[in-house]
C-alpha cells in the first residue's frame, strides 16, 4: 500500500530537449502500470497561450499572471492520435497544437520565469502524490519530486538529439531543416542549463543514461530493470 506523501513509486526522468524522455517515459509507464506525465506539456500550453495573446516570452510578470489565470488540467486521452493524455486549457483540448517549431523556440524562455514555475508546480505534485507515476521534464528529480524513488537522467549529444527531433517533425509533416533544429536545441540547452531558476541538472542520486548509441527499446529495457529492482517483484509492488 502506498503511504500518503510517499514518492517511493515515482520514477523521475529528466534530461535536455529531445533526449527521448517523453517517448521513453510513456512506454515505460505502460510496462510497469504507472500513470505518465510529460510536465513539459504544461509549459508548452502556457507558451502557446502567451504567443496567441501576444505576450513576450521575456515578460515574466504577464506570463505569471497568465499561468495563474489559466485553468490547466491533465485528463485521460480522449483521441486515439498517439497522445498519452489530454492537456486542457480553460476546458479546451489543446494537446495537438503543442509541438510546433514556434513553441519549441519559445518554451524554454517562458519556463525560466519563477512565477510560471510556481503556478505549475502544484499541478505536477498532485499527480506525483497519486502513487505509481512516471514523470518526465527538466527538474523533476531536483525540484518537483526530489524524493522520487528512482531518478533517471537521459542524455545524448546535441547532434543525436537534433537528428531524432528532425525525423520526428518530418514524420509529422512539419517543414524544417536539421540545421534549424540543431540550432534551436543548442539555444534551448543554453537557456535550460544556465537559468537561475531550476536549471537543468543531474539531481543527486540520479542514474545517468547516455543514449547516443542506444535504441529507444534498449533505454526502456534498462530503466524497467531499474524499476523492478527498486519496487521489487510484481507481487510485492502491487496493492496500491
Amino acid at each position: 500500500m502506498t503511504i500518503a506523501g510517499s514518492h517511493s513509486r515515482v520514477i523521475a526522468i529528466d534530461g535536455p530537449a529531445a533526449s527521448g524522455k517523453s517517448s521513453v517515459g510513456r512506454a515505460l509507464a505502460g510496462r510497469v502500470g504507472a500513470i505518465f506525465l510529460d510536465t513539459g506539456l504544461l509549459y508548452r500550453a502556457v507558451t502557446a497561450e502567451a504567443l496567441e495573446r501576444g505576450i513576450s516570452p521575456t515578460d515574466g510578470q504577464s506570463l505569471t499572471q497568465l499561468a495563474n489565470a489559466l485553468d490547466l488540467r491533465i485528463a485521460p486521452a480522449s483521441v486515439g492520435d498517439g497522445r498519452a493524455h489530454d492537456v486542457l486549457v480553460d476546458g479546451e483540448d489543446v494537446t495537438g497544437t503543442l509541438r510546433t517549431p514556434e513553441i519549441d523556440a519559445n518554451v524554454s524562455a517562458v519556463s525560466e520565469h519563477q512565477g510560471v514555475r510556481d503556478a505549475l508546480l502544484p499541478i505536477q505534485r498532485r499527480i506525483a502524490d497519486g502513487g505509481k507515476v512516471v514523470m518526465v521534464g527538466r527538474d523533476i528529480a531536483s525540484v518537483v519530486v526530489p524524493d522520487a524513488g528512482l531518478k533517471i537522467f537521459l542524455d545524448a549529444s546535441p547532434e543525436v538529439r537534433a537528428r531524432r527531433r528532425f525525423l520526428e517533425l518530418e514524420r509529422k509533416g512539419v517543414q524544417t531543416t536539421y540545421d534549424d533544429v540543431l540550432g534551436d536545441l543548442l539555444r534551448r540547452d543554453e537557456i535550460d542549463s544556465t537559468r537561475e531558476i531550476a536549471p537543468l541538472q543531474q539531481a543527486r542520486g540520479a542514474i545517468i543514461l547516455d543514449t547516443n548509441h542506444l535504441s529507444e527499446s534498449e533505454v526502456i529495457d534498462r530503466i524497467e530493470t531499474l524499476v523492478l529492482r527498486s519496487w521489487g517483484p510484481p507481487e510485492q509492488a502491487g496493492g496500491d
